[in-house]
């Protein structure tokens, strides 16, 4: 009884963290904002014990931040924090690629360069949330070729963090280049290549400070855009 108990408090957690973790992801709270825990709980429909949990679990993981006697924050749109994280994605990518030169398995990447040319070089009609998720696809495919799945863990956690200046960014980028390098990355990968793996892996993830500023810029704007006007633009 007490195991059942248990574990439909554990689905309820894990349910509530999911949505606040989307919610914090997509800034659907101002940056700074500090949260209403009882709002919070009422709009989710569950009670104060399973929402603290999730918020504590987001507060570790860095989707948001908590102050001691004042509660639990939304996160700012930080330029430093930013370029910080896009070093951690570039340090880890760089040292998987070394595993999955060695570890990869020839069917893996054949699938992953069948999956290149099913998305294709050019955005379509694809919206700039759906480019990013199949950019985030790739790069954890490819890093899941790596076979280490504590690698894959923190790079999932950083992609989920920098999502919202990827997706402001995604208009700067130039889809069919982008799709040209993953390629590059891959075939690399086919014939064994480190060194070529390596530099277009660095050249393709590395961002400058004085980019990531303008896109956080462009995403304050859109956070405080007028929501009608917001959806006119979607």
């Amino acid at each position: 009884m007490n195991s059942n108990v248990e574990l439909a408090s554990d689905s309820i957690v894990d349910r509530v963290y999911e949505q606040l973790k989307a919610m914090a992801v997509n800034y659907a709270f101002k940056p700074g904002e500090r949260l209403n825990e009882g709002e919070l709980a009422k709009r989710l429909g569950v009670s104060r014990t399973p929402l603290r949990e999730a918020l504590n679990r987001l507060n570790t993981e860095g989707f948001l931040r908590f102050t001691p006697g004042k509660g639990f924050f939304c996160r700012e749109l930080d330029a430093r924090e930013i370029f910080d994280l896009y070093e951690l994605r570039k340090s880890i990518e760089v040292a998987s690629i070394r595993l999955a030169i060695k570890r990869a398995r020839d069917e893996d990447i054949d699938s992953l360069l069948k999956f290149l040319e099913a998305t294709g070089p050019d955005p379509g009609e694809r919206s700039s949330l759906e480019q990013v998720e199949l950019d985030e696809t790739f790069h954890e495919r490819l890093m899941a070729m790596s076979e280490n799945a504590e690698m894959l863990r923190v790079l999932r956690n950083v992609n989920a963090r920098i999502r919202f200046v990827r997706w402001i960014d995604m208009d700067r980028v130039n889809r069919s280049n982008t799709q040209g390098e993953h390629r590059a990355v891959v075939e690399g990968l086919k014939a064994r290549n480190e060194g070529i793996c390596v530099s277009v892996l660095e050249k393709h993830i590395d961002r400058r400070l004085d980019r990531i500023t303008a896109a956080i810029k462009e995403g304050y704007a859109q956070i405080y855009m007028p929501a009608t006007t917001r959806s006119a633009a979607n």
